[in-house]
């Protein structure tokens, strides 16, 4: 059962809450997907950017419905408790913190491993590891002392690592050709669906910017504001960039998949662009790393506030700084654990459909809300009635169908033993009881 925020102050705004899903959605995924996107659709690239944007705007409508009505703490997880009960939203927790701590190893081994490729000696042994420590614990420093001090640095990443992309689109435009953006016929839907499957979880990143909604100002009204800005400005930012780099590059662009807009930063500015461009990828790196320690323990410290994780200590808020301390100190030594151990490799398929699931929860979470009880009444809501929530549904039911057999396989075996977890802490509550 949900139960109140004690503790938590109320100081994200609008601009703070939209910059948070920014820095999180914009992570490193766009230095390299122009290149990714254009091997499958050449020129009519920008179709897949459309159609995708168009069908995470669905599905993020319902985060923003679910977000004015559920203002909590724990983001998707608490939206999902409080529709379906501690079953659901103990699932929807753990695969939450998991697919999190998962991508936060693997993007903290992608910054390393850029830093490396300037300054070889943090490639293996005590100096990669100290560097991921002193990333991870500095981070976790920042965010205990205070959340104005892990807001702002959020803030800051987030105007930072948009400056190099917002200077390539503007002065790109000059080296497009027109040449290069023409395509003759439409893509294929098989194209075009295999396309948008690897730009979906592009687009994803809301569902971990908004788990700060007990500490939200108005979160009625602020979080459904900040979801609909942070989701335009993405998409916008997203098809201006793979404009540039289909207009700059043309039919070379998806030779250049390691860093296919530093390529084309380096046409448009010269040597000094390619340099400004891999500064970027490392900031943008950075700035989700700051993001992820921000929220994601807070998805921890939910779960121990409503005693779904029986573990006390884990819900303690810092009586000077007013934040998730022990949360945010647990998650970042697992995340370090799994990052200087490489073992979230073998997990990553479960760390892929487990957002979709999440998703899944959520748009059923608010056909839910909207026939439960009155408190839940009031808040942003979705205009066209069941339309947006049903065809949230069937876009996610679509993707999961194409996930692998042993993606299924996995995420299936994930939930049962989440369950016998899930029965057996429920058995030895009732015998201490």
């Amino acid at each position: 059962m949900i139960q109140k925020d004690e503790g938590l102050k109320r100081r994200v705004g609008v601009f703070g809450l939209s910059a948070n899903i920014v820095n999180i959605i914009i992570g490193s995924g766009i230095f390299v997907l122009p290149a990714i996107v254009a091997s499958y659709m050449g020129a009519s690239s920008i179709i897949a950017y459309l159609f995708c944007g168009l069908l995470m705007a669905m599905v993020m409508l319902c985060f923003a419905e679910a977000g004015s009505k559920v203002t909590n703490t724990g983001g998707p997880y608490t939206y999902i408790e409080t529709a379906f009960g501690d079953y659901a939203g103990f699932v929807a927790g753990f695969f939450a913190v998991g697919s999190n701590l998962f991508a936060d190893a693997a993007v903290s081994n992608a910054l390393v491993n850029v830093i490396a490729s300037a300054y070889p000696v943090f490639e293996t042994g005590w100096p990669r590891f100290l560097f991921l420590f002193i990333l991870f614990y500095g981070l976790v420093y920042i965010n205990v002392i205070g959340l104005k001090q892990g807001i702002g640095l959020v803030k800051f990443n987030t105007i930072v690592k948009l400056i190099p992309l917002l200077l390539l689109i503007v002065f790109g435009f000059k080296d497009v050709s027109v040449s290069n953006l023409y395509f003759q016929e439409m893509p294929s839907l098989k194209t075009l669906g295999e396309a948008s499957l690897i730009l979906f979880f592009a687009f994803q990143g809301s569902e971990t910017g908004i788990i700060v909604g007990g500490e939200v100002v108005n979160p009625k009204r602020t979080v459904p504001r900040a979801i609909l800005i942070s989701i335009t400005t993405v998409a916008v930012v997203y098809i201006l960039i793979q404009t540039v780099s289909q207009g700059v590059l043309g039919d070379a662009l998806p030779n250049f998949t390691a860093a296919p807009l530093a390529e084309t930063a380096k046409v448009v500015f010269g040597p000094l662009g390619f340099t400004l461009l891999i500064v970027g990828a490392v900031i943008s790196m950075f700035g989700y790393m700051s993001g992820t320690i921000l929220n994601s323990p807070r998805i921890v410290y939910a779960l121990a506030r409503d005693k779904v994780i029986p573990i006390k200590a884990l819900s303690r808020i810092h009586k000077s700084f007013a934040t998730p301390y022990i949360a945010i100190i647990i998650y970042a030594t697992i995340g370090i654990i799994l990052a200087v151990s490489g073992s979230f490799e073998q997990l990553a398929v479960i760390a892929s459909s487990s957002m979709l699931i999440l998703y899944l929860g959520v748009a059923l979470s608010v056909m839910k809300l909207r026939k439960s009880k009155k408190e839940y009444d009031g808040g942003f809501k979705i205009p066209g009635g069941w339309a947006v929530p049903i065809l949230a549904i069937a876009i996610i039911l679509y993707f999961l169908s194409s996930l692998s057999a042993n993606e299924m396989i996995g995420t299936g075996i994930f939930i049962g033993v989440l369950t016998l977890i899930f029965f057996a802490i429920k058995f030895l509550k009732k015998k201490v009881e």
